[in-house]
Parts: C-alpha cells; structure tokens; sequence
C-alpha cells in the first residue's frame, strides 16, 4: 500500500467528528458489530512490512461523522506477535475518541484480560458486552451494571447478531468521546509493592524524559517497560534520549523478582489474571439445574473422538453434495437465461454496430461468449461455496475442524489453527496465506502458505465442478479432490521433514456451536461475492476477448504450436488449450471459461465436441495444481519474499506436469 497506516488514520480522522476503535479478543462478534455499524463500507490498511489488516470507515449516528477502526482481534497487547503489534500501534497512532472494547460473556475472565491492558494504557473505554443471550442459555448471569461499577467503565449489553443494544452502544460510545473528562479511566492497581515500583519508575521518567512515547502516562510506559515490552524498549535504548531509564527499570524489575520469586512480566500478567477472575466471580452466577443448550450438546458431538471425525466427513460431503446440486441448478438456470434472452441480441448489435470483421468477432468472444462462460462455470459455483463458506464461520464450526485435526496437522509440521487459513484457502488464496500470521514461525507459515497454494480455492473448485462434475461425472471430480488431498498430505509430511524445526502447540478459544444469523451470513457472501465481480470480471470478459483475437487474426495455431510437445504430446490435450492455462495465471476459473468459449467458437458446440472426458479430468487436474494465480503469487512473494514464492510456484509446475502425464498415460492403457 502506497501510504502509511498513519497517514490513512490521519486522513480520517480529518473527515469525522469522532474516531471510535473496535478491540477485543478473537471471535467475539467484532467483526459482526463493525459490519453492523459501518454497513461494510470499509478501507484497509495494511501496515508496512506487515501482513496485519486494520479496517476503517465513516458513518453518521444522529448528528456526528464518525470514523470507526477495526483492530486485528488479539488475546493481549503486547508486542510478541504482529496482530497485537498491530492492534497496540494502531490504537495508539489513531488517538481514538474512545475505544469499544468488546467481552464474549461466555469467556469472560480470557476476555478481561486485555481489557485491563487497555485500561493500564489509559484509554477512554465503553464495554460492549456482547453474546449475553448465549450465556443466558447456558445459565450463566451476568450483571453488566455491577461490572460497569466494578471497572469504572460505562458497559452495554449487546447481541452483535441481531443488532440489539447497538444503537445504545454508540450513543455511550459518542457520549464517552464528546466528554472524556467526564469518564475517567482508572485502572486497577496491582499488589502494593508492584504500584510502588511503577510509581518510582513513573517519577524518575517525568523528570529524565522530554515527552513519552505515543502520548502515554507516565504509568502506562512504567508498567509496559517493566513487562519487558520489546517495543517501547528499542524506543528508550538510546541513551541520549532516555538516560539511564532502562538501567532504572532493570534495577525495580530485579526488585519485583526478588520479592515474588518470578520475573516482572510474569508478575505483572498474574495480576492481571487474578484481577479478571475476581471480575468474572463477582459479576457472573451460574443459574442450576439449566438444561445443557443445544450449542453446547452439538459441540461436544463435534468435539468427540467417537463422532467428531464422522460429523466432519458428514459435513464435508453435505458441503460437495450442496455445491454440486445448488451450483448446478443456479448454473443451468443462469445459462438458459442469457441465451434465451440476451445472447442473441447481443451479438445481433455487436455485428450490426462494428461490421463483420476480426475486431467484431473477438468483441463476440469477449461479451457473448465470455458472460456465458462466466455464467455457467464461475458465478453459481462461486456464490453457493461463499454461502457455505460464511455459514461455517459464522456457527463457529471451523474452530471446531482445527481442535479435531490438531493431531494430524503436526505431521506436517503445523498445529490445529493452521487447518483455518487451510478452509479460508478454499475460499481464497490471498486471505488464507495473510491469514498465516496466526502461527508463531516462519517455518510454520512456509510449510502453511505451500499446502495453501495446493488447496483449491473456490476459482479452482468452479472448475472442478462446472468442469469434471458437472461432464465427466460426480466421482471423477471426487477422484480429483482425492488425488489433491494427497499431494497436499504428502507434500507437508515432506517439508515438516526436511525443514529444520519442530511445530508448535495450539492454544485457541472454544465455544459452542452457534446459530448463525442469516442476514450476517447474506452480508458476508454478498460482501465476498461483489468483490469477486469487481476483480474477476474485468479479467474473465478481457481474457476472452484476447484470445478471441488471436483466434480471428489465427495467432492461436502460431502461439499454440510451442507447446504442443508439452501440452499435446505429454499431456494429451489440444494445443490450443494450453493458451486456456496460460490465460488462467490471471485468474483459475478462466482455464475453463476459455475452453468452453474456444469450444463454443472453434468446434461449435460444447465443452464435450472440444475435448473428451479424459481430457477435461487432466485438464481440471492441470489448472488445480500448477503455478498459483497472480494475485496469489504477489502475495506469497511480500509474504515470504522472491525466492521462497518462485520455488514454490516452479514446484507446483512441475507437480501438475508430472501428475497430468501420468493421467494422460494412464488413459492411454
């Protein structure tokens, strides 16, 4: 991204009123709440170097603009990974009006935690406790009055999904940033010889430093520098700024040590635990005799070591029957309707306007045949898997998928959460490689981003199932996804092999399955879907369009011929179709998209009078593994620098070369 993180908060905070921050934990309806507030109107921002997104964007309540800021969703606020990096940097640069720090009621005590390290940094707070009627159902209370007086906060029930207690929120939220001095924030105080430390830290800061870091209190810095914040650290190790300030701090972390029996930052972080437990008992009761919810029933289910893994292989084939019926329905019909009624005229006024010649020709392959092709491969396929796609998320179910493979995934040499950038791959590749910042090493998230270029995103199962399922026949699609489960095992018992290095442990919140509101679910795959239309079709009608030129000037035949060795001879297709793959480094689904449009031109009828049903399987196979898409490789190259994404993209070339010569062997005997 061209400007800085800083420079994009600037620009909004001169556009608003009020900035208000969105924090807290993963999974606890934030992303849900933003949505709400802001009607997905968003702008990322990335920070340099970084693959942490921070989202922003403006709405209106009653009579203010207000900019409001997505932080990454962290467990703490340190600085030992980039999502809380970012997340500190980002409320720290923004200067926000207020911070909307949201608590999942059914975890309270994890949740707290990072609450108070908001406090400790002396940020005007609003508490949105959301998820209150899920833990009402598992019979746990929560008095949100008690909890506002306890932490001097102002706290508001919510229920993200169904938008209840929002309008309150902001109102408190505005009310809170219009009037700061009005709501002081005071935070907790640690053991009496921890505040003593801090306050001696604080004083001697006041009078050796001309300004703190980010604006902070004295206090806040003293408490960060004795947690041994790496950050704020490297900012005072200059001498000449801060002189003998880390020697001080040294000098009282030793002293809290020594009184404890355990180093500063442990201390510090038990007092915070302690402090989050004694809320969490305080404010929440457990109602008895409480009939066990059905989320909760359905969870232990999924969980088991007896049913969890048949559920999943369940789930998993309900999701292929779904995708193969619903996208093929949607496809029929969508296909059926642009040639009854648009096709034909369309090309009737294309011929009329332009003349019969090459241009008008290939404006016939890029519109009529290229709004076909699109129709009938990539967008029914495309909205019903995004559609899957958002349900499972939003019932929490992947989270249960990582717990249930966590075994498995340290064959590879990754942990359970790695299976959830793995699922987002089948969506997407570009989210899913960013997503790799979860795990802890860069060992982890080579090994990650490798097994994510081969998972077929949902480009690639549009293909496979407008393609192979749909022509070739529902078994031969699943002998495809078969062949790619086992390259995928297969390359990352290898690499978790020969790569130096071992695998980490997985630590993530559980919680109950969740029943997903259906206008979030409607939100989410339209979101995902519009921003599909807006990359892919420019793509999808130009790719159709230049290769109908080649084909009316007969530069495809001159083209083609070079890869015939490779592409007739080794991989038994037509030569020509090899143009298709090379089109498809832009976008997957165009592979297909094109041969169906050089089908529809060249052999005059469908995708079966071009190629055979052989051909269309190693075709697909071909498409499904080689070289990943632009935007992937763009990202893999920012991600894990040059080096690492050329090795990988030749890897996959080499793998898809390999395994469709074998198909085309095998179909030779």
């Amino acid at each position: 991204m061209a400007e800085s993180i800083k420079t994009q908060l600037s620009k909004l905070r001169d556009k608003v009123d009020l900035v208000l921050a969105l924090a807290g934990n993963p999974n606890v309806g934030k992303s849900t709440i933003f949505n709400r507030l802001t009607g997905m109107g968003v702008i990322t921002a990335n920070y340099p170097g970084m693959t942490v997104d921070i989202n922003m964007a403006v709405t209106e309540f009653e009579d203010h603009k207000i900019g409001i800021i997505d932080l990454p969703g962290t467990y703490a606020l340190g600085a030992i990974s980039e999502d809380q990096l970012v997340a500190r940097r980002g409320v720290l640069q923004s200067t926000p009006d207020a911070v909307i720090f949201i608590l999942d009621a059914n975890n309270l005590a994890r949740n707290l935690y990072m609450l108070l390290q908001f406090m400790d940094l002396g940020l005007p707070i609003v508490v949105a406790l959301n998820m209150e009627d899920e833990a009402e159902k598992r019979g746990v209370h929560t008095d949100s009055g008690q909890l506002s007086e306890l932490l001097g906060v102002p706290v508001v029930p919510t229920v993200a999904t169904r938008g209840t207690g929002l309008d309150s929120l902001v109102e408190t939220a505005v009310e809170v940033g219009l009037h700061r001095e009005a709501y002081p924030v005071i935070p907790f105080a640690y053991a009496e010889d921890i505040e003593a430390r801090v306050r001696e830290l604080a004083s001697f800061m006041e009078e050796n430093l001309v300004a703190m870091p980010y604006g902070l209190s004295s206090r806040a810095l003293g408490i960060l520098l004795l947690e041994g914040d790496p950050e704020f650290a490297q900012l005072l190790s200059d001498g000449r700024v801060a002189p003998n300030v880390l020697s001080k701090v040294g000098e009282l972390a030793a002293a809290i040590q020594n009184t404890h029996g355990a180093q500063a930052p442990l201390v510090i972080s038990r007092e915070r635990h302690g402090i989050a437990g004694f809320l969490q008992a305080e404010v929440q009761k457990q109602v008895e005799d409480m009939k066990v919810p059905l989320g909760e029933r359905l969870w232990a289910l999924t969980t088991s070591s007896r049913t969890g893994i048949p559920i999943l292989l369940l789930v998993l084939g309900g999701l292929f029957a779904i995708l193969f019926l619903g996208g093929g329905a949607l496809s029929t019909l969508m296909d059926k309707l642009w040639n009854t009624y648009m096709a034909g005229p369309l090309t009737r006024a294309i011929f009329y306007v332009f003349g019969n010649n090459i241009f008008a020709g290939a404006l016939k392959w890029g519109l009529v045949n290229g709004i076909e092709a699109a129709l009938s491969v990539a967008i029914p396929y495309v909205v019903v898997f995004y559609l899957l796609l958002a349900v499972l998320e939003d019932t929490g179910y992947l989270n249960t998928v990582a717990f249930l493979t966590d075994r498995i995934m340290h064959r590879f040499g990754l942990h359970g959460r790695a299976v959830i950038p793995l699922i987002t791959s089948a969506g997407c590749s570009v989210p899913a490689i960013m997503g790799t910042r979860v795990l802890s090493t860069r060992r982890e998230r080579v090994i990650a981003s490798t097994l994510i270029v081969l998972v077929p995103c949902s480009a690639r199962t549009a293909v496979i199932i407008g393609g192979v399922s749909k022509l070739v026949g529902w078994g031969w699609a699943l002998l495809l996804y078969g062949i790619v489960f086992l390259l995928v095992a297969a390359t990352g018992m290898a690499l978790n092999h020969f790569m130096p290095g071992e695998s980490t442990g997985l630590v993530m919140e559980m919680f109950p399955v969740r029943t997903p509101s259906p206008v979030a679910v409607l939100k989410k795959t339209w979101a995902r879907f519009k921003d599909f239309i807006i990359v892919a079709t420019p793509i999808m009608l130009g790719g159709s369009f230049l290769l109908g030129l080649l084909y009316e000037s007969g530069w495809i035949y001159k083209l083609s011929a070079p890869m015939a060795p490779v592409v007739q001879w080794w991989l038994g297709l037509p030569a020509v179709a090899g143009l298709a793959l090379i089109f498809a480094f832009l976008r997957k689904e165009l592979a297909l998209q094109l041969a169906l449009v050089l089908a529809a031109v060249s052999a005059g009828g469908s995708l079966l009078s071009f190629m055979n049903k052989g051909q269309i399987f190693t075709f697909a196979l071909v498409n499904t593994i080689y070289i990943p898409c632009a935007a992937t490789l763009a990202v893999l190259w920012k991600e894990l620098g040059g080096k690492q994404a050329l090795l990988i993209s030749a890897s996959t070339i080499l793998l898809a070369l390999v395994l469709g010569g074998l198909a085309h062997l095998i179909r030779l005997f």
